[in-house]
């Protein structure tokens, strides 16, 4: 299966209001125990994601290498995990809550990121700002759940591959921003802005 592939098996959701909210919904190949030890295992952690530190339990908090910290407000393994997701000097709210379940001799995976976003970054980027950097995320998950090597995101977008996957995961995002009632015109700007952040034109030399 390629990447393209693996991003398009994905369910994509929006929920627009004062808050807006994100919802990723996959499949993966692996029962429900090994999926959670791969999502809070620190060993594991660092192998596709990022490493983490931080006092790791119930009521506890986190921080991720160069990304997002918070706190651990329910951790009920291996079914469900829900965590502030904050990062910046002033974040706001933001919450991330993940939930398995076995289903069709594997793991069903939902995440919900609800969190407050500036009206400037929502006009101009749409839920993909966010959502574009989960389907990576997941991407890299499946990865390391099939044995395979990690993605490195810095460089990923350089690969043929790797940009024809990020368009594919921004156009999706469009479709969810405008089934949620996004205008088509304001869903094209905020497409292209993703796909701009998340995978630039090389500059050709002069």
């Amino acid at each position: 299966m390629t990447f393209i592939d693996d991003i398009q098996q994905a369910h994509r959701e929006l929920l627009d209001g004062t808050r807006k909210t994100v919802v990723l919904r996959r499949h993966y190949d692996a029962d429900p125990e090994d999926v959670w030890q791969a999502c809070t295992d620190p060993d594991r952690l660092t192998r596709w994601f990022l490493p983490v530190s931080g006092d790791l339990r119930l009521g506890g908090t986190y921080q991720l290498e160069g990304n997002a910290g918070g706190e651990i407000l329910r951790c009920e393994p291996p079914s469900l995990l829900k965590v502030t997701w904050l990062f910046g000097p002033d974040p706001g709210f933001s919450e991330v809550e993940v939930r398995l379940s076995a289903k069709d001799d594997g793991t069903l995976f939902e995440l919900t990121h609800t969190a407050e976003v500036p009206p400037e970054m929502w006009g101009q980027f749409g839920p993909g700002a966010v959502g574009v950097g989960w389907d990576l995320t997941l991407l890299g998950l499946g990865l390391h759940l099939a044995g395979g090597e990690k993605v490195e995101e810095a460089t990923f977008h350089l690969t043929a591959e790797g940009r024809a996957s990020i368009i594919a995961s921004s156009q999706a995002w469009g479709r969810a921003h405008e089934s949620a009632g996004g205008r088509p015109d304001e869903v094209a700007a905020a497409v292209a802005a993703t796909t701009a952040f998340y995978a630039p034109e090389e500059e050709t030399p002069a």
